[in-house]
């Protein structure tokens, strides 16, 4: 099981700093998915800790739906945002959007789950239906993988729901199975023990494509134009978003408190257990120029799927300094 491994220099820092006066303090709003979503999982962290105001920022975290998320940050309404999916930030480079992906927050994981037992594999899916959020980077993802092992996704038949409903798809077996991600499979397994996931295969069909186990996957991003502005900005904000990673890796139980805070006691302890794992979770916190290599191979997946168009500007792989 992967571990995200911090220094202890790092975790002191979080602890060590004084915050200065908020209202003296850089103002940054990012735009975020509600809960539950790998999004909103280090922001309740971040302000709880004051880890904003203790790297010489102000963020305000505003919480959107995926639409309106999309909308809003691809018009420059927003100028930063927490929930980047990394083939979004690419469609939206390819279609005249000039953003860039500042850091890795996620790598990619994702799930098929179901109670039929008919269903051993993604194969058997072949003409059933399938519960999916077919708009977002998660599912065009899991198409790419999908196909690696052999299945036709164009013989699924996709009834596309909001991310929300997915968990609610699967306890009520309303579909065949159900394509979907964490924090949600932590939930819903916490509810339904008895819901089987099938084999995607993620780590070996990326390993034989990229030749890395990283699959950059969910971070925080920004226009061009407000990242040239805001150069000294950025990793101070690097810092308090892997400063607030650090201190989930620590602190499991505190953190699940509020991450999971309008949960009940089992779905924290099955959020504190799946920060101890890391394995599905994939908190992996890069800077983008780390992980250009598998970026670049995250947009030949897109590409190769018709997702994306074109190759996306090297400008969407922020290079700035992040010290």
């Amino acid at each position: 099981m992967r571990k995200t491994i911090f220094a202890l220099g790092l975790l002191s820092a979080v602890t060590s700093v004084s915050p200065l006066a908020a209202q003296d303090l850089p103002k940054v709003s990012i735009v975020v998915f509600g809960a539950p979503s790998l999004g909103a999982f280090l922001p309740p962290v971040i302000k709880a800790q004051k880890l904003d105001e203790k790297n010489g920022l102000s963020i305000n975290f505003e919480e959107r739906t995926p639409d309106a998320y999309t909308a809003q940050f691809n018009s420059g309404e927003f100028k930063v945002g927490g929930s980047a999916a990394l083939l979004t930030v690419g469609l939206a480079d390819v279609r005249g959007v000039k953003v860039t992906y500042l850091f890795n927050l996620f790598d990619y994981w994702g799930a098929v789950v179901t109670s039929r037992p008919e269903i051993k594999s993604l194969k058997d899916l072949e003409g059933k239906d399938l519960a999916a959020a077919k708009g977002t980077t998660n599912y065009v993802m899991f198409d790419w993988f999908a196909r690696q092992v052999g299945v036709d996704t164009s013989k699924l038949s996709v009834i596309n729901t909001a991310t929300p409903g997915l968990v609610g798809y699967a306890l009520a077996d309303r579909a065949t199975a159900v394509q979907l991600w964490e924090p949600a499979y932590t939930t819903l397994h916490s509810k339904k023990p008895s819901i089987r996931m099938l084999d995607l295969k993620i780590q070996d069909s990326w390993k034989k494509m990229s030749g890395s186990t990283n699959i950059p996957y969910l971070g925080v991003a920004a226009h061009v134009d407000w990242a040239e502005k805001n150069k000294d900005l950025i990793p101070k904000l690097y810092t308090a978003y892997k400063q607030a990673a650090a201190w989930v890796t620590a602190n499991p139980d505190d953190a699940a408190k509020l991450i999971a805070s309008k949960g009940t006691d089992d779905d924290r302890k099955a959020i504190a257990e799946l920060i101890r794992a890391n394995d599905r979770l994939g908190m992996n916190l890069r800077t983008a120029a780390e992980v250009s290599k598998e970026i670049k191979a995250v947009y030949a997946a897109g590409r190769s799927i018709a997702f994306l168009p074109s190759d996306p500007s090297p400008a969407t792989i922020y290079q700035g300094p992040m010290k």
